[in-house]
């Protein structure tokens, strides 16, 4: 009933929009934004999954940094500009922020938790486009960065993994399953 509920929640976010409006509004694509790293936070604790919450943070963390990070660097540049003449523009921090929580949910728990996500990924990102507060490579960076910082940092929750060995006089295999 959880999940049913939660999908239901993200549906009714994603149809607050309308794609044939001429005009896009920024705000359901912000309040997205902020409520799905709290969702997937939400979704760890009450999972009781408490290296998933720190994996959660870690990689968020690190996925703000490094946004930050480049969009400061590239703000001196052409890609620093938005096209509504706004400045740091490159990488997307919206798209960054919300991909991280979808990365996040689809490598912890799986794509039942993710593919609900990534749309709102797309939705957040159509709207930031439409808006004229992005390029779509200032989105792509952005998701991309993301997408990559929480392959680093985050594993599933029950994963198995097997690797091999290699020592003085010995060759194997070892086998981790974590609970």
């Amino acid at each position: 009933m959880k999940r049913f509920s939660l999908t239901a929640a993200m549906v009714a976010l994603l149809c607050l929009h309308s794609g044939i409006a001429a005009a896009v509004s920024d705000l359901p694509a912000d309040i997205v934004t902020g409520l799905l790293p709290l969702t997937s936070y939400a979704i760890a604790y009450f999972k009781g999954d408490d290296e998933g919450k720190n994996q959660f943070l870690r990689s968020n963390i690190v996925s703000l940094i490094a946004t930050t990070t480049l969009r400061v660097a590239f703000n001196g540049t052409s890609w620093g500009e938005r096209p509504n003449g706004n400045e740091y523009a490159f990488p997307s921090g919206h798209a960054a922020f919300v991909t991280s929580s979808a990365a996040f949910l689809q490598d912890r728990y799986g794509w039942k938790y993710g593919l609900p996500a990534y749309a709102l990924v797309g939705y957040v990102s159509y709207v930031r486009v439409e808006n004229d507060h992005h390029r779509w490579r200032d989105i792509i960076a952005g998701t991309a960065l993301s997408y990559g910082i929480s392959k680093l940092f985050v594993t599933p929750q029950n994963a198995t993994h097997i690797a091999p060995v290699i020592g003085p006089g010995y060759l194997g295999l070892r086998w981790e399953r974590s609970f």
